[in-house]
C-alpha cells in the first residue's frame, strides 16, 4: 500500500461475475423454505468452487409469498473486506433494491432471511437491525466451525430469545445434512480459512 495515497472516501461490495447468470435461473417465487434454502446452498457451493469467496450464501425473500428480493455470497477474501459476509451483502442488496434501510418498515411485506448456517456474531447483529421478520437457517451448533475451522465469534447466550423479543421468527434445521455435506466438501479442498488472526500454520493467535 502506498502511504502517500489519498485517504479513501468510498468502498464497493459486489457479487462475482458468475452470479448474474445464476440469478437469472432462479424463479421469481420460491414457495417453501426448502426451495429457498436449496437456492442458497447452490450459491454457497458455487462461490467456493469458483474461488470467489467463502462457503456461505444468503437470500432475502418475502416470507409469505416467497418472492425473491436478493441473493448474496461471502466476498471477504476477493474484496479484502472482513465485513463482506453473505448476510451483510444480501441484506444490503435487498435494501438497495427496495430503497429502504428497514426491511420491516410500515406497509412492507414481511421479509425472511435464509442462510446456510447460523449467522456469526457480526451478522447476528445485522439481522437484528435489518428489519427482517423471519430467519431460516440450515442449522445451529458447533459442527460447521469444527468442520471448516472458521471462528464465528460469540453469540448471546439466549440468541433465540433475542430474536423472539424483536419479533423475528426462527426456523432451524432446513436441509441441515446437505449444508454439512457441503462444508465437508469445502474443508476437503484445502481452502483458505480467513479468521482475523489466522497465521500460516492455520492456528488462531
Amino acid at each position: 500500500m502506498d502511504p502517500t495515497s489519498p485517504l479513501p472516501v468510498h468502498f464497493h461490495l459486489d457479487l462475482p461475475d458468475w452470479a448474474s447468470a445464476e440469478l437469472q435461473r432462479l424463479p421469481e417465487h420460491l414457495p417453501d423454505v426448502e426451495a429457498r434454502m436449496a437456492a442458497v446452498l447452490r450459491f454457497a457451493r458455487l462461490n467456493w468452487k469458483r474461488e470467489t469467496g467463502g462457503p456461505f450464501a444468503a437470500g432475502v425473500f418475502e416470507r409469505d409469498s416467497g418472492r425473491l428480493k436478493a441473493v448474496g455470497v461471502n466476498r471477504v477474501v476477493p474484496l479484502g473486506c472482513s465485513s463482506a459476509h453473505a448476510e451483510i451483502v444480501t441484506l444490503s442488496l435487498a435494501q438497495r433494491r427496495l430503497g429502504v434501510y428497514d426491511l420491516g418498515g410500515p406497509g412492507m411485506e414481511a421479509h425472511q432471511l435464509v442462510v446456510n448456517w447460523t449467522p456469526c456474531a457480526m451478522c447476528f447483529g445485522a439481522v437484528l437491525w435489518s428489519g427482517v421478520r423471519s430467519l431460516v437457517i440450515a442449522g445451529p451448533g458447533p459442527e460447521m466451525e469444527a468442520i471448516t475451522g472458521f471462528d464465528e465469534g460469540p453469540l448471546p447466550a439466549d440468541w433465540r430469545g433475542e430474536l423472539a423479543r424483536r419479533g423475528i421468527e426462527l426456523v432451524e434445521g432446513v436441509l441441515r445434512d446437505r449444508a454439512l455435506a457441503d462444508f465437508r466438501a469445502f474443508a476437503a479442498s484445502n481452502p483458505t480459512i480467513y479468521n482475523g488472526r489466522q497465521v500460516l500454520t492455520g492456528k488462531i493467535e
